[in-house]
């Protein structure tokens, strides 16, 4: 039975238990694809992942769902860098390099603790379908975002219409399945004084009723509302679920920059 070092982080947040974690498997190199898709099912949240040595960046990073391994995922991608800096797995740095199934992703560590990542160039596609029982605002596009990880994004009238939301699971699970979608994220302006948006993601098809605080999510509203909202905007997602995450997001004439705080809620050990 090996021993190895476990972390689970919750990311896009600066106070315990109000954003989204992520459980962090550090090493594990001696771990079979079933191991790791077994672990992932175990942990029962919506990532796990592993960081490993790599000779092509500071390290690798294999991501897990409860059902299946994924290409890229924000906030893991982002959680998983908090605990390899913490735990002297990479030396700490400003910028650091993840490789993984979408390739080799830039992260960039502010003064003030927060993590950036680079995003994927995203692949948009227009759809004609709706999303079952999520009414859009009148006029609003629905629009395929692949950024590893595929979203179903459309915007909703208005932040309470958001909040207000009580999708059929069940429908959008089978929706899901039909177009090979991960889910559908959906978004509405804000007015609250912190976020210029609120965001929420389903994605049931893969044991995940409603993703607390979506980095891919988040990723893919970008590619489709531009620079709207302005070059940078925070936003807020999670608090149908009793969380408050804030993702700050940066979008730049080549790439979408997705970033925010992390800390761990969870350090020790876990026997496999």
């Amino acid at each position: 039975m090996a021993t190895l070092r476990f972390k689970q982080v919750d990311v896009f947040t600066d106070q315990p238990f109000l954003g989204n974690p992520v459980a962090v498997v550090i090493g594990g190199e001696g771990l079979s694809t079933e191991q790791m898709q077994r672990i992932a099912g175990w942990t029962n949240l919506s990532e796990t992942t592993f960081l490993l040595k790599s000779s092509k960046a500071d390290y690798k990073l294999r991501i897990f769902t409860p059902r299946r391994e994924l290409p890229f995922a924000g906030h893991p991608t982002i959680g998983s860098a908090h605990a390899a800096l913490e735990s002297g797995f990479i030396a700490r740095n400003s910028s650091i390099t993840q490789e993984c199934g979408a390739g080799i992703i830039e992260l960039a560590v502010e003064d003030d603790g927060r993590i950036f990542l680079t995003g994927p160039a995203p692949k948009l596609q227009r759809l004609g379908a709706q999303i079952p029982s999520i009414p859009l605002k009148p006029g609003s596009e629905l629009i395929k975002v692949d950024v590893g990880p595929i979203w179903v994004v459309g915007e909703v009238s208005d932040a309470r219409a958001l909040a207000a939301l009580k999708p059929d699971l069940t429908g959008i699970a089978e929706w899901s399945q039909s177009l090979g979608v991960t889910g559908a994220t959906v978004f509405a302006a804000s007015d609250d004084g912190v976020s210029k948006i609120h965001v929420r993601s389903f994605a049931p098809a893969h044991a995940i009723p409603e993703d607390p605080v979506c980095g891919t999510g988040n990723l893919s509203v970008a590619a489709f509302v531009g620079k709207r909202f302005g070059a940078h905007y925070v936003a807020r997602q999670g608090m149908q679920m009793g969380r408050d995450g804030r993702v700050s997001v940066r979008i730049g004439k080549d790439a979408v920059q997705l970033g925010g705080h992390a800390v761990t809620c969870v350090d020790g050990t876990l026997k496999c």
